[in-house]
């Protein structure tokens, strides 16, 4: 984990031809909220709360499991017969312990509603949480921060006064160098002391910098469960074997539970 965020998933990007369409069937979570964050394309969310909303580039779908709660991922009907390309992130954030159980909601914000700030050549989204003095939308339930840092030139960029707890840095774009190595697109870069952020960005890069104040307690995941403890996280895949789960509306098929595939000699 780095802060309260536990897993990063880097969707495409991806060219789906007009026979291709992204259908994620209702899934279920809980003990975290998933942010989703696009860079191309769209995508139709749908729960258990009965949301369904269209996600769009540069806006947030914040989604807090909490007890549990079940959604899909589809391509809108409109685009469903178009060439079109998908390309984002989403990001799993675990809940304080006492927030475990708490009940389920949904939260969108619109790009232009997330917090943009420019210093120089250097441009800042605050997509989650709060840091140098802004704060966004999303409503986050432990202290933390998810940056978007473009910048047109090669310079130095010290941030770390800025942050607290723990951070880490994923390059999307372009690439960066901390003490005489050269990281580029796609590598993670972890600080457990995010004061430390100082770093050179070259020039016509994009970086993503998220973290915050990590827990006292260890937090487990098992598939799309998150939870200080395992119990609960047994629990949850029992409920989803016997369906017992929340519906989405107008929704019957579902993410089966994943098969556990022992190694020879595995004790597990």
């Amino acid at each position: 984990m780095v802060g309260p965020y536990i897993f990063i998933d880097h969707m495409g990007p991806a060219a789906l031809s007009d026979h291709e369409n992204l259908d994620v069937p209702p899934h279920p979570h809980i003990g975290l909220s998933t942010l989703t964050y696009l860079f191309e394309g769209n995508i139709l969310h749908r729960d258990s709360l009965g949301m369904e909303v269209e996600i769009a580039p540069g806006a947030v779908n914040w989604m807090t499991a909490g007890i549990g709660v079940v959604h899909s991922e589809r391509t809108p009907a409109y685009l469903r017969k178009s060439d079109k390309n998908l390309h984002g992130l989403q990001i799993w954030i675990a809940l304080p312990k006492d927030l475990e159980d708490m009940e389920p909601n949904f939260t969108h914000v619109e790009a232009k509603d997330i917090p943009y700030w420019e210093e120089g050549t250097v441009t800042f989204r605050l997509i989650a949480g709060e840091a140098f003095g802004h704060k966004s939308l999303v409503p986050v339930y432990s202290k933390q921060f998810f940056l978007e840092i473009h910048s047109t030139e090669q310079q130095i960029l010290n941030i770390g006064s800025d942050l607290f707890g723990e951070a880490g840095m994923y390059i999307l774009e372009g690439g960066v160098e901390s003490e005489g190595h050269i990281f580029g697109p796609k590598q993670f870069l972890v600080a457990k002391e995010a004061t430390l952020c100082t770093f050179t960005i070259q020039a016509d890069s994009k970086i993503y910098i998220f973290g915050g104040e990590p827990f006292p307690e260890e937090r487990f995941i098992y598939w799309n469960f998150v939870s200080s403890s395992k119990d609960k996280i047994e629990a949850a895949k029992q409920r989803w074997l016997k369906q017992e789960f929340p519906k989405v509306p107008g929704e019957t098929d579902f993410v089966p539970l994943p098969e556990n595939k022992e190694r020879p000699g595995s004790s597990q």
